[in-house]
């Protein structure tokens, strides 16, 4: 089930943001930044997972935020941001985790006015719409089905995410 859930969010999101022009049709190759996921997944859940019945779609927004947040720092000094253990943490602790949003907007990616709010709105969009396809799969709570469901959102926000911000740096995929 989770396999083939994860897929259709990949499919979604893909087509949405090929749309909106926020991503290229072949997705881009990080491999430093994605051997990154499980740790910031693992570090993230308690505190996405809290705020999950509250808050849905900041609890998966902000996933994406902290891909996007992941693909600057690699572009920018990699050499001293891969040695941060925690980088959730890192980021999370810098004003806590109800502003992580302002602080990846403002602080790592250096949005303001417009780029701010229009990235803000992209970010909602997605959260929106993973949040809607969780729904509609009718999984019941606190299920090991609806945890896997949960975590398989989060790791496509997150790739998703990098995607956005490295395709905004100009990195482009295209086959050869």
């Amino acid at each position: 089930m989770t396999d083939k859930f994860e897929n259709t969010i990949h499919k979604s999101l893909h087509q949405y943001l090929l749309g909106v022009k926020e991503v290229d049709e072949m997705l881009p190759d990080c491999p430093d930044v994605m051997e990154k996921w499980e740790s910031i997944g693992n570090s993230y859940i308690p505190d996405g997972a809290r705020e999950f019945r509250d808050y849905p779609v900041a609890s998966l927004g902000w996933m994406m935020y902290i891909g996007m947040a992941v693909a600057k720092l690699w572009d920018d000094e990699w050499n001293i941001y891969s040695q941060i253990e925690d980088l959730y943490l890192y980021m999370r602790d810098k004003r806590g985790y109800d502003a992580l949003d302002e602080y990846i907007r403002e602080d790592v990616l250096m949005l303001q006015g417009k780029a701010s709010d229009d990235t803000e709105a992209l970010v909602s969009e997605c959260a929106t719409r993973v949040h809607y396809d969780l729904m509609r799969e009718q999984i019941e709570p606190g299920t090991k089905e609806a945890f896997e469901a949960y975590v398989a959102s989060l790791r496509q926000l997150y790739l998703f995410g990098v995607a956005i911000q490295l395709h905004r740096m100009g990195y482009h995929m295209e086959r050869v």
